[in-house]
């Protein structure tokens, strides 16, 4: 049993705090009091992929400090339009997966579904900030191309809705998708990756639970977060009734430099995440997306920080340490030590 109450719901919708989302970097600035000099690069940034922050997520930041680590997530840079002869428009190779209008099919026993292209933050480190999303927003004769391929393959015992944000999408698309999966014998699990709870918490509604847990499927929803400042009483309210309803909770942090490649921090996210009963699942280096190098830590670095976590703390709140390379069957593992010093507890 979960033991809490709710807090009131409010007033603003989700799709309304969705609508009034910051694009303009200069409101960004101004917003958050910083310097005018950033203005120019944030520009540049912004016109190769553009910012969008909800005015939640911006309501955690600290006003006057450019380094706050939500901020850096989201801030555009002049430097994003530097060539790195390592750092490529798809970096996972998955516009070879991308089967069919919807479907990314890398990996065994599992599909992701692209439920919407839309995203409610434009994090600068996104792995898919050039994917071909036009393409892949789907008619509804092509959503029933989509699930005849689900029918027609009798190994995927899992569907993951991915996007952009997957619950971007309405409630009333989110209920006819999960019906109609449900209704696939072989089918055994739903997944769900979002950020969208993190930086506007008000998504997680009645009617949202309602459309994902209506049916046989156990579901898990693997939220994205990389900082303990990312959460308020607002995001812990929406992360009690996910679990009230019986949603199971994980999280995945990317390794970002300047945001959380210390161990204090990694430390205090695993730590919040356990606190809402949130287990960390995976952290990942960085994906070599162009326009992302500024985020780069290396393996070295981080390892050594795997290794210390899985020191400190009891190893169900140490998330696996992994790259996504193209073309393999799976997360590859990196390594938590060298030495052979830690063990799990």
């Amino acid at each position: 049993m979960i033991h809490g109450s709710l807090a009131p719901v409010e007033s603003v919708s989700w799709q309304s705090l969705l609508s009034r989302s910051i694009t303009d970097p200069e409101h960004l600035l101004r917003r958050l009091e910083l310097d005018p000099a950033l203005l120019a690069g944030a520009r540049a940034g912004a016109a190769d992929f553009p910012l969008r922050v909800p005015e939640p997520f911006v309501e955690r930041m600290q006003k006057g400090d450019p380094n706050d680590p939500l901020l850096r997530q989201v801030l555009p840079l002049g430097e994003e339009l530097l060539e790195h002869p390592d750092y490529v428009l798809d970096p996972l190779g998955e516009q070879h997966t991308n089967t069919r209008a919807g479907i990314i099919h890398k990996y065994h026993g599992r599909l992701l579904l692209i439920v919407s292209g839309g995203c409610a933050v434009n994090c600068r480190y996104c792995f898919r900030r050039h994917f071909p999303y036009g393409d892949n927003n789907l008619s509804t004769e092509q959503w029933q191309q989509a699930l005849d391929y689900i029918r027609g393959d009798q190994s995927i015992s899992e569907v993951i809705y991915s996007g952009g944000d997957p619950l971007a999408a309405s409630d009333k698309r989110l209920a006819w998708l999960t019906r109609e999966i449900a209704a696939i014998p072989h089918v055994r699990r739903l997944r769900v990756h979002t950020r969208l709870p993190v930086v506007i918490p008000q998504r997680v509604t009645s009617e949202l639970i309602d459309a994902l847990c209506g049916t046989r499927l156990p579901v898990v929803m693997v939220l994205h977060s990389n900082h303990a400042n990312e959460f308020d009483a607002a995001l812990g309210n929406a992360v009690l009734r996910l679990r009230q309803a019986g949603i199971t909770l994980l999280n995945q942090t990317v390794l970002l430099r300047g945001v959380n490649d210390s161990l204090e921090t990694l430390i205090s996210l695993s730590e919040t995440l356990g606190d809402h009963g949130i287990l960390p699942y995976y952290l990942h280096v960085l994906d070599h997306v162009k326009g992302a190098q500024h985020f780069h830590v290396d393996d070295g670095a981080a390892m050594g920080l795997a290794a210390e976590m899985l020191a400190r703390l009891p190893g169900f709140l140490v998330p696996r340490l992994v790259r996504e390379v193209a073309g393999e069957t799976s997360k590859t593992p990196l390594p938590f030590q060298t030495a052979g010093t830690h063990r799990l507890a």
